[in-house]
């Protein structure tokens, strides 16, 4: 494999900053690394294995050359640069939802659908945080007896709302008001807040409708049905989701378990006697999603029970949940093992 020409827009965000940690980690294969920001942001000097790289303010001329663009700003910044960027020839994975949904663009987890980047007409989006992890936990079952329907409850960390996010649940812890600049509507320190993103008419907000809409797209189903409801919790990283699957077919616990810890990507976290299951202290900075408390549901319908169970996952969001699964995408387009 040569090594490449790698660039990342929005090098100087928390999901960036992560991005240039994974690559570094994995040893992706580099031959010249740029890093882009905003006017601002141009001339910040950002380390990386042992060298110092200046940032440049994003530009198409600035893209020239590169073999692949990682995609970390906000949708804005993506729409504007990021189509243009593939047209030029780049191979582009973005990080933002600007083009989740687009029909043009495969939406990719490696553990879900990688057979999808050969779509790719240059341009890869990465899912919603909560749904590679929710998705990837699983796949594993899916595969086995097909997912019908899914109730979904999340707990996302602050710094999913990026570094203002832990910014303000750490002042918070601290005794200091709630700033009136809060990315959050009410304190986060000692609280739950039911509200990501906005309301639509049927009152789901628009990180709840992400895992119905995007898990459709991945799992090419669109008769796939998802109840979600999302909650910021005050935890600075890794997000956790309660899981309720109805299946086509009948699954049991014990066999669901097996597959659980075949799968690749995957810990099978799950001895409730001796106090196992996954949690954000276990997952935090790590990129492997956990999954316990596999059980049967039963509030099932009785034709329904040998088809129903629910379980308990938890992974970092910043890594599995944004940049490592970027460059997982990444390493498979350019076949690097």
């Amino acid at each position: 494999m040569k090594n490449l020409k790698v660039g990342i827009l929005g090098a100087t965000g928390a999901v960036g900053q992560q991005m240039l940690i994974v690559l570094a980690e994995r040893n992706f294969p580099i031959s010249e690394l740029r890093l882009f920001g905003s006017a601002r942001s141009a001339g910040t000097k950002i380390a990386f294995k042992g060298e110092e790289i200046t940032v440049q303010e994003a530009s198409l001329e600035a893209f020239k050359g590169l073999d692949l663009l990682l995609g970390a700003a906000d949708n804005d910044v993506a729409k504007k640069f990021l189509p243009g960027a593939a047209a030029m020839g780049v191979h582009v994975v973005d990080n933002s939802s600007a083009f989740r949904l687009d029909p043009e663009v495969p939406l990719v987890i490696p553990e879900v659908n990688p057979e999808d980047v050969k779509l790719s007409k240059g341009l890869i989006a990465n899912p919603n945080c909560a749904t590679i992890i929710g998705l990837a936990a699983v796949m594993p079952l899916h595969r086995y007896a097909r997912i019908r329907r899914l109730v979904v409850s999340t707990y996302q960390a602050v710094s999913g709302a990026g570094k203002a996010g832990i910014d303000n649940l750490e002042s918070e812890v601290k005794g200091n008001p709630r700033s009136e600049n809060s990315c959050f509507p009410y304190p986060i320190a000692y609280n739950l807040i039911p509200q990501i993103g906005g309301f639509n008419d049927a009152g789901y907000t628009s990180e709840e409708m992400k895992f119905q809409n995007e898990g459709r797209k991945m799992l090419h189903d669109d008769t796939l049905r998802v109840a979600c409801t999302c909650v910021r919790v005050p935890i600075i990283r890794s997000h956790s989701e309660a899981i309720t699957i109805e299946f086509e077919r009948d699954i049991t616990p014990e066999k669901a378990r097996e597959l659980l810890a075949d799968a690749p990507g995957l810990v099978l976290c799950d001895d409730p006697e001796a106090k196992q299951y996954p949690m954000p202290l276990l997952t935090s900075d790590q990129d492997l999603v956990y999954v316990g408390r596999v059980r049967r549901d039963l509030s099932a319908e009785a034709d329904k029970f040998n088809r129903s169970l629910t379980l308990f996952c938890c992974a970092d969001q910043v890594r599995k949940g944004a940049a490592t699964n970027a460059i997982q995408i990444a390493e498979l387009v350019f076949g690097i093992a």
